[in-house]
């Protein structure tokens, strides 16, 4: 069995373009382009390029010591938290903006929630001198203000969303909104492996240079290209999908995922779509989707604002259902001990999003060889307030 999306844009059952007929043409159009583009010669030496010389890759495998004492295993890092901008989004949005270029749009839009997408985004059109606007729930642009204010700084107009609880799910529909009423100059640069097909495979392909990295750092330090277990966080999917992309249909990878349990599953305040949702359309797509018995959104809860999404990625829907990962539901306090718990182990504040992966270790059992690779999607910097203001969570846990 191959995880990889099929001719028709699905994986398995999920997947597919679900979209309203002003924006089929649109879709259609990037659909047609978006192979022949990035699978050119000319596209690739200058994506290439810019990651090198513009976003810093390759980034670092780091072995985590401290850590690896304490989990009882070899514990390496892959550190996206030191590109430019901060997380894995920027190697997306390079690859996007060159793709609108030669698509001849004149005008960038994008959804973020965390803002590390919103900032990659602002920051290609800085670079690339194209308008740029961005929706970001109200919620998100209160607790995450710093990132908005970069992407003002960047030069881009970022718009507060006031429907819905003011979030994710909700920024991707008015940037869906937008898209429609500006269909024939607009690009919309999706930031996660969400959305009508292609984005879902276009967003993983963008992101495997995560995992093709990996292989590459592994054979020169362990003297072999594939590790024991690949971790990641998961929301809309796509730092996960950069991990675990050249090592899917790899049988002797394990791999394990961390979405957002929030309060808790039963809670009633929680983005824990791949334990909690059923098949449902969000954004254009076929995925696992959080809802009413009667087909109505939930609202996500989290802590994290890059992982407060009803749905996730149709590639990780199938895989989800398929067995191939392990999803752990994180809740708010166990991410919150986990970012402290690295900060202090291996002085790294990871993204809060990055946390819950982190802490996916402790419900984990390793052998003492087993090599552990964890993807740090992002740098802590953004949720500094975060963490202080919800400290006292992760007493029980430890003392921080």
């Amino acid at each position: 069995m191959s995880y990889q999306v099929d001719e028709n844009g699905f994986y398995g059952e999920f997947g597919g373009a679900y979209i309203p007929e002003i924006l089929y043409k649109c879709v259609d159009e990037l659909r047609k382009a978006y192979l022949p583009v990035i699978e050119s010669a000319e596209f690739q030496q200058e994506y290439r390029q810019l990651l090198r010389d513009y976003a810093g890759r390759p980034s670092p495998l780091y072995y985590a010591e401290r850590m690896s004492r304490k989990y009882g295993c070899h514990l390496y890092l892959k550190r996206e938290d030191c590109n430019h901008t901060g997380a894995h989004k920027i190697n997306n949005a390079i690859g996007q903006i060159l793709l609108a270029k030669k698509m001849g749009k004149t005008r960038v839009i994008a959804e973020t929630g965390a803002g590390q997408h919103g900032v990659a985004t602002a920051t290609v059109c800085a670079l690339m001198g194209m308008q740029c606007e961005i929706f970001m729930g109200k919620t998100d642009v209160e607790r995450q203000h710093t990132n908005v204010e970069r992407m003002r700084m960047l030069g881009a107009k970022v718009n507060p969303v006031t429907t819905g609880n003011m979030t994710l799910s909700d920024a991707c529909s008015a940037a869906i909104r937008d898209w429609c009423c500006h269909p024939s100059d607009t690009y919309y640069l999706v930031g996660s492996t969400m959305g009508p097909h292609p984005y879902p495979d276009l967003v993983a392909k963008l992101q495997s240079v995560i995992s093709e990295e990996i292989k590459i750092q592994l054979q020169e330090k362990v003297g072999r290209d594939y590790p024991d277990y690949l971790v990641a966080c998961i929301g809309g999917g796509s730092n996960a999908a950069g991990t675990i992309y050249h090592y899917m249909d790899d049988e002797r990878v394990k791999i394990v995922l961390a979405e957002a349990g929030g309060h808790g599953i039963d809670s009633g305040y929680t983005a824990a779509t791949i334990h909690r949702g059923r098949t449902g359309i969000l954004h254009g797509s076929k995925m696992l989707v959080m809802q009413t018995p009667d087909g109505q959104i939930e609202e996500a809860f989290s802590i994290s604002a890059g992982l407060d999404y009803p749905g996730v990625g149709p590639m990780h829907c199938n895989m989800a259902k398929q067995g191939r990962t392990q999803v752990f539901a994180i809740n708010d306090d166990e991410a919150i001990y986990a970012g402290y718990e690295m900060t202090r182990l291996e002085g790294i504040i990871p993204a809060i999003e990055s946390a819950h992966a982190v802490a996916a270790l402790s419900k984990m059992s390793f052998r003492p060889d087993d090599i552990v690779v964890l993807t740090v999607s992002g740098r802590g910097d953004k949720d500094v307030e975060t963490y202080l203001k919800n400290k006292e969570m992760a007493k029980e846990y430890g003392n921080f």
